[in-house]
């Protein structure tokens, strides 16, 4: 009999915290949905401040275990190693925090769990090759870790599966893709384009740009900024309608004040409810990323049935309903960027959102068929 037939299996998810973002959405989802009669999840995180998803996941019957010192690796240990020791033990730890899951793996193997998980959500191989040479002898030794104490290793993409583990990485059995999945539910809702729009105050014959990201440096607002700019000049009734929360926000807000668009870009803050701003709110879906690992918000836009126009950094598999995709160069300038939503403003799109949908949903990123198939690999796993 094997150990997932004897009980439930114990994995610790490593995240930095478990706020409203891509991988931790995914990882809630996961946990919402997952057999929790067999598999026993509990959740390591960098930080003591409450999270948006702290509450739920609690409810849930998870432990959120605070490990700190991320930058004194000797604490880090020391913390790590008595967390096994407490909550433990694990029979596997599942880290998600890109290189330094690198060191994760190494404490993990020292303390004898047995299955080992790197799981590679984004591709920073664009900014690796900028940065100074302290930090890329980091993510040799932290990538050199990964491939010697993973016992198996996720991609988000391809993309993002060469980055953490080499561009070999198909020849390696240990490594291979996971697609998170999302949600759909939502988006089978009827929603009130009317109310949700009340509630932003915008005009009813506005034309609203969305986006939906963190405000990093990753999800390149200054450039949304740029091609709002010139959308402005074109067409007074054209609105950004941003939804996140981060570090940039003071700066994205001031340079707006600056630029006079106050009344024209809208900052939502973190929300609960994106697919309804989504199928009420927005108009066209705009995401001119820097880098990604997939991009999971744009499939869940595709499932919204909104055109998306977006960056040629995101992986491809990311492209689901291919009548709503354009996707455009970095390198091309914010006036490029502007004539493309002009051209899907005025011209109809050749699917509504209900085909969208239907499309999304035979593809690989339903939740309810992701979170089957991580069943299958954990068990796997130890099988």
């Amino acid at each position: 009999m094997t150990i997932g037939q004897q009980r439930a299996l114990r994995i610790l998810q490593v995240v930095g915290g478990m706020e409203r973002a891509g991988t931790e959405t995914w990882l809630l989802n996961v946990l919402r949905r997952i057999d929790r009669d067999r598999f026993q999840m509990d959740f390591l995180v960098h930080q003591l401040q409450p999270c948006a998803y702290n509450d739920e996941v609690l409810a849930l019957g998870s432990r959120i275990i605070p490990c700190l010192n991320q930058k004194q690796p000797w604490l880090y240990a020391r913390n790590f190693n008595r967390i096994l020791r407490e909550h433990g033990p694990y029979d596997i730890v599942h880290s998600h925090v890109h290189h330094f899951s690198g060191y994760i793996l190494r404490l993990a193997q020292q303390a004898g769990v047995p299955v080992r998980i790197a799981h590679s959500h984004i591709d920073t191989s664009s900014i690796e090759a900028r940065t100074g040479l302290r930090r890329r002898l980091y993510y040799i030794l932290t990538k050199w870790w990964i491939a010697r104490y993973a016992t198996q290793g996720l991609g988000a993409s391809c993309q993002a599966a060469a980055d953490l583990f080499g561009s070999a990485w198909k020849t390696d059995p240990r490594w291979q893709t996971l697609y998170c999945g999302i949600n759909l539910t939502p988006f089978q809702n009827v929603v009130d384009p009317t109310t949700v729009r009340t509630e932003f105050n915008l005009p009813a014959n506005a034309f609203v740009i969305g986006h939906v990201g963190r405000l990093e440096k990753q999800k390149n607002h200054q450039f949304l900024i740029d091609i709002a700019v010139e959308l402005v000049k074109r067409d007074p009734n054209i609105y950004l309608l941003l939804v996140g929360d981060g570090s940039l926000s003071s700066v994205i807000q001031q340079r707006v004040a600056q630029l006079g668009l106050t009344e024209r870009v809208l900052f939502a803050g973190s929300r609960p409810d994106v697919p309804r701003l989504m199928l009420g709110a927005m108009d066209i879906f705009l995401f001119p990323s820097l880098y990604e690992g997939l991009g999971l918000v744009l499939v869940e836009a595709q499932a919204a049935g909104l055109p998306c126009i977006f960056s040629d950094v995101v992986p491809e598999e990311a492209d689901v309903v291919k009548p709503l995709l354009h996707r455009i160069s970095l390198s091309q300038p914010a006036s490029i960027w502007a004539d493309t939503v002009m051209y899907i403003k005025q011209n109809k799109q050749s699917i509504n959102q209900l085909q969208a949908l239907a499309t999304v949903e035979k593809s690989g990123f339903e939740i309810v068929k992701g979170v089957k198939e991580l069943e299958f690999y954990y068990t796997n796993c130890l099988n």
